[in-house]
């Protein structure tokens, strides 16, 4: 039996990996996604584990790659978007990305920013990132698109005089600080504890 569920998490990467987990514990397996669904079918309760991670910075062949990598270490492997943007023919910019993925389309990497990853659950912690370079390497990709948005907002408010532009770069402030915090956390980390 299979069950349908309508959700959006946005950039919420950790709220949307705590929910999926949910229902693996209620015994539910991931076996689809679109842009707001999420098709599961019955399994037995933790039976899988998931993760979910933001692949916007990597170019269409990079995205590939890392997930055929993905699959072949035996894990499953589901696209998922970002964003809600049901037109066709869209082209984005992405000044914070690798070299082939700064320009992203429905051809490319556009609705495609996030891997949710599934593991058979061995009681083991599920991390796709073990060292704390890696890591760190994550977390600045996790921080250049709002970081992004910040300088933009920014500019924004201080060209146009706009005090609801200046409160979106403060907003857009906070996720930037959270995964800076991380970067440095993982930078003084790897510097002291994989020596």
């Amino acid at each position: 039996m299979s069950k349908q569920c309508y959700r959006f998490f946005g950039g919420l990467l950790t709220a949307q990996e705590n929910w999926l987990n949910k229902m693996s514990e209620k015994g539910y397996r991931l076996v689809r996604t679109g842009k707001l669904l999420y098709e599961f079918e019955e399994c037995k309760p933790n039976q899988v584990r998931y993760c979910v991670e933001f692949i916007g910075q990597k170019s269409k062949d990079h995205a590939q790659d890392y997930s055929n990598f993905l699959e072949d270490m035996g894990y499953k492997v589901f696209y998922k978007n970002i964003n809600l943007n049901y037109s066709v023919g869209k082209v984005r910019w992405r000044p914070w990305a690798e070299k082939g993925g700064r320009i992203a389309a429905n051809s490319t990497t556009f609705n495609r920013e996030l891997l949710i990853v599934e593991k058979e659950n061995d009681g083991k912690p599920f991390q796709l990132h073990t060292s704390y370079a890696d890591k760190g390497e994550y977390y600045s990709n996790l921080r250049n698109p709002w970081l992004s948005i910040l300088l933009m907002f920014t500019v924004f408010a201080i060209v146009n005089r706009s005090i609801i532009m200046g409160t979106l770069a403060l907003i857009s402030l906070f996720p930037v600080i959270t995964y800076q915090m991380q970067v440095t956390k993982s930078k003084h980390e790897a510097k002291t504890k994989e020596w």
